[in-house]
């Protein structure tokens, strides 16, 4: 009952990560024209992760990022079962955020301003998935690595962790938007792109093992780094 609380949590954190980052993008653009488009994106992603922090961190730990699990599960603080548990519940959370940004917008009549739900794309480092897969390994290592370094036993954050983690996801946005749309989220990148697929833009789906193997990459890096940087302290 315990974990089915947390993958409950890691369902909802998830889904409102990806109607409100993902729905901004498509809100306000997010084309190198539009400053303001990239900002609002990565705000909004970024203070997503702040709310979800304090709402369910204290269930799940608020992961809603399987990289995330992967790299506390690397680092001793999960099971390989609770893993799969909540790589599940996070992709069904991205698909519930998609489907109900397909509604919206749909019934709506508003405009997609990212053409294909927000989902993540290698237009901006010129369809180079070599490229692509570099910018997502370096911010996930980054994103990752701040997280744990945050919820060490060591840190001494207080109650602030979830700022930090949240405008460090802000911090590599800003940066990986105009690249790749900046994923560092496996599950982020499954729901839009699988909704813009049944929308008839298969373009994304196409691309997706960019936005699956370099986050997952880059946790495993940050872990193995952030092991090393422990064992080093001790």
């Amino acid at each position: 009952m315990k974990n089915i609380r947390k993958y409950v949590a890691e369902v909802i954190g998830t889904m409102t990560l990806v109607l409100i980052g993902c729905g901004t993008a498509m809100l306000v653009g997010c084309d190198a024209a539009s400053g303001s488009g990239y900002l609002l994106t990565a705000l909004a992603f970024g203070l997503t992760i702040v709310g979800m922090a304090y709402c369910v961190g204290n269930i799940s730990g608020c992961h809603i990022n399987p990289a995330v699990s992967l790299g506390v599960l690397m680092s001793g603080g999960m099971t390989g079962a609770e893993f799969g548990g909540y790589v599940v519940s996070q992709c069904i959370g991205s698909l519930l955020g998609s489907i109900l940004l397909m509604i919206i917008f749909g019934f709506g009549g508003v405009t997609d301003m990212t053409g294909g739900f927000g989902s993540n794309g290698l237009a901006g480092v010129n369809g180079n998935p070599v490229a692509g897969l570099l910018v997502e390994i370096l911010l996930t290592f980054i994103f990752v690595l701040t997280i744990l370094g945050v919820t060490s036993k060591k840190a001494n954050h207080g109650s602030f962790g979830g700022v930090v983690i949240g405008f460090t996801l802000v911090l590599v946005h800003i940066l990986g938007i105009g690249l790749t749309g900046t994923s560092v989220n496996p599950a982020r990148s499954l729901g839009p792109a699988v909704v813009a697929a049944i929308s008839g833009n298969t373009a994304p789906i196409v691309q997706l093992w960019v936005f699956t193997i370099g986050p997952f990459a880059g946790a495993a890096l940050a872990a193995v780094t952030y092991k090393f940087l422990e064992s080093d302290e001790k």
